[in-house]
């Protein structure tokens, strides 16, 4: 997911969204944005786009002329096809390829598979559930390895943290 439409804006079927991505500005790099829920998704041309008070993104959708049009999108996801993804860089990840990995502590013992990532302000945090629901820093002194072609993700973490 690039982002989340949080509210109507506006009068003319402008939309805000909530960017996921590293700069609020990176989601205006794609013309074409899938907008849905679930299962149900559609793509939309994007008529005209914005960066607002530094952290937002508002948008006009092709089509969506009035307030009323626009407050039917609030709380749908916003995506792009992984093919328009510059590819991830030399000790990235994109979040969509660490869900369902599995983590592994040093002592080979399985915590659980990642459901989630939060971002904090200071770093991103891994949702783990196992056993029991583990919040594990996304950070250099936890995280050994990320290796999403074996689907394992290898931490410094105590089985009992």
């Amino acid at each position: 997911m690039m982002g989340r439409i949080s509210a109507p804006f506006g009068v003319k079927g402008w939309v805000k969204i909530r960017p996921h991505t590293a700069a609020a500005g990176n989601l205006l790099a794609y013309p074409r944005w899938w907008v849905g829920r679930g299962t149900e998704w559609q793509e939309y041309e994007v008529a005209e786009a914005r960066v607002q008070s530094g952290d937002a993104v508002v948008a006009r959708l092709a089509g969506c002329e009035d307030r009323d049009a626009a407050a039917r999108f609030r709380g749908s996801d916003v995506a792009v096809p992984r093919s328009q993804l510059p590819p991830a860089g030399p000790g990235e990840h994109y979040w969509a390829d660490l869900i369902g990995l599995a983590v592994v502590n040093g002592e080979s013992q399985e915590l659980g598979n990642i459901v989630g990532i939060l971002q904090t302000g200071a770093n991103d945090v891994l949702v783990v559930q196992g056993g029991r629901e583990r919040l594990i820093p996304f950070i250099a002194g936890v995280i050994r390895d990320v290796d999403p072609d074996a689907g394992v993700v290898r931490v410094e973490w105590s089985a009992d943290d």
